[in-house]
Formats: C-alpha cells, structure tokens, sequence
C-alpha cells in the first residue's frame, strides 16, 4: 500500500508514486464555508447596503439614503423567502403545475437556501409532483420537507396528508394511519377536514 504524507503548503495529500489528491477533512471543510456564504450572501449584501445607508443618512444624502434602505430590505427579504418558492406557490394556487414546476427546478440547490425555504422547496415540489401522479418522487420530496422542518403547522399537515394519500394508494395502511394521525393533530384551524374525512372512508375500504 501506498503511504500518504501531507504537504502543508499545497492542502493536499501526496502519495510515494506522484499521485496529488485532496485531503477529504479540508474539503469538506471549505465546502461548508462556501455553502455557508451562499447560504447568507443575500443577508451579507442587506448588511452592506444597511451600513451605506446609514452613512448616505450621516452625511445628509437623504435620498440614497432611503433608496439604499430599500435594496436592502429587498436583499433581506429574499434571504427569508426565496423568490422562486414565491413564483411556484403562485402558480400551485392556480392549479398551473407546470409552471410550479419550472420555478421549482431553477433552484438548483436547495440546500443552500435557509432552513425554511429549503423545506418550503421540497414541499412544493411534492404537491407538484402528486399532482402530476408522480408518486415516488412526490414522497420523497414531502419526506424531505417534513425531515428538514416546515414552519408552518398547515403546511406540516398538508405534507403528511399528501403522505398519507401516498401510502394508502401503496396499499400500505399502517403508514398511512401514522401519517393521517399525524396530519389530524396538527390541522388545529380544520382546513383539512374534507380531505382527512376523505383518506379514512377510503381507509375503511381497504
């Protein structure tokens, strides 16, 4: 077996035959800086315009100011709600799937979206693909959004709905009980009492 030495200066793993690769430990760990800035490069963009604001507003230059002020927030808002969620969640309230769908696939990585969008991407696309009766692909997008963590106790019971529709059209009744239960306890506001009703008459039939 080859032994491997570390070259301090190049950050990478040299072996007796010539061979460079990079040592796994320190890309990984410059992975998740990048996917860190990423992550908050909308936030850190709102920061800068904040501070230049405040400076324009200092020196008397009121309406730089003020336009400043307003990137800003546009910075920071798109730093909690990302604008091709939005555009999707439009379209899925018009039943307009396919456009959804369109929205949904320019977010190439929605693991680099924050904790909440990233969860409120695979949920969207769940609905979009169990509309489309794409049934594998619909749970797990939905299993991801519930694993991730949606915000929102509504939106958490419409995933596990869906999910339960999922398993009961899987003939897998046990599931489905789990997450109809689930879907039952966290529709506090009864939005989903048609569609919960619905699932358990079927239930019974099978």
């Amino acid at each position: 077996m080859p032994q491997k030495k570390c070259d301090k200066k190049s950050k990478t793993t040299i072996n007796n035959i010539g061979i460079i690769a990079k040592n796994p430990l320190l890309c990984s760990k410059r992975n998740k800086q990048i996917t860190m800035i990423k992550k908050n490069i909308r936030l850190i963009f709102g920061g800068i315009f904040l501070i230049a604001a405040i400076a324009m507003f200092i020196k008397g230059i009121i309406g730089w100011g003020v336009m400043a002020v307003l990137t800003a927030g546009i910075f920071i808002l798109l730093h909690f709600k990302n604008e091709m969620n939005l555009m999707a969640f439009l379209f899925v309230r018009k039943n307009n799937f396919d456009k959804a769908e369109l929205f949904l696939s320019k977010v190439k990585h929605p693991e680099n979206l924050v904790k909440s969008q990233e969860a409120y991407h695979y949920f969207l696309t769940g609905l979009v693909y169990s509309q489309k009766h794409q049934i594998s692909k619909a749970e797990k997008s939905l299993k991801k959004a519930v694993s991730v963590g949606l915000r929102m106790k509504n939106d958490q019971a419409m995933a596990k709905l869906n999910l339960a529709s999922i398993y009961l059209s899987k003939r897998n009744k046990k599931l489905a009980a789990y997450y109809l239960k689930d879907a039952k306890q966290l529709d506090k506001q009864k939005v989903l009492t048609t569609q919960i009703k619905e699932i358990e008459h079927m239930m019974k039939r099978i």
